[in-house]
């Protein structure tokens, strides 16, 4: 038995709602992208001028490390934004891959880079639950 789509029910969002994910999603990009180049600037300074060198040391190696671990979880989220951007141009941004369903809007202005909705999200995690 095969499920009716309802006439009201919609399988993608229009081309003018695309446009205005594609917005909020290179405005968001714009930002991480900024963060990011700061994060690695301060990574990559050099503080090689002397002074309380054995206190200071200490404390750069461990700001440089956490600026290191921030800078990578920005490039994982400017990959995300990016392949959101992809999904638009192919039109099948927004719809979840495990449900087909579109994503609700609300989420995905939170979440510009979402590619499950919640219910699709519920089942990911019990399948994960299931093969631990």
């Amino acid at each position: 038995m095969s499920t009716k789509i309802e006439k009201n029910e919609k399988t993608r969002y229009s081309d003018e709602e695309l446009q205005e994910f594609k917005q909020v999603i290179l405005e968001k990009l714009e930002v991480a992208k900024n963060n990011y180049e700061m994060l690695l600037s301060r990574i990559m300074t050099d503080e090689s001028a002397p002074g309380f060198k054995v206190l200071e040391e200490g404390a750069s190696t461990r700001e440089k490390e956490e600026a290191s671990q921030r800078a990578s979880k920005q490039k994982e989220f400017i990959d995300k934004l990016q392949k959101a951007l992809i999904r638009i141009e192919n039109k099948n941004y927004g719809i979840c891959r495990i449900t087909g369903k579109l994503i609700p809007r609300e989420r995905l202005l939170a979440v510009p880079h979402a590619t499950l909705s919640l219910e699709g999200k519920e089942i990911e995690d019990k399948l994960k639950k299931e093969q631990r």
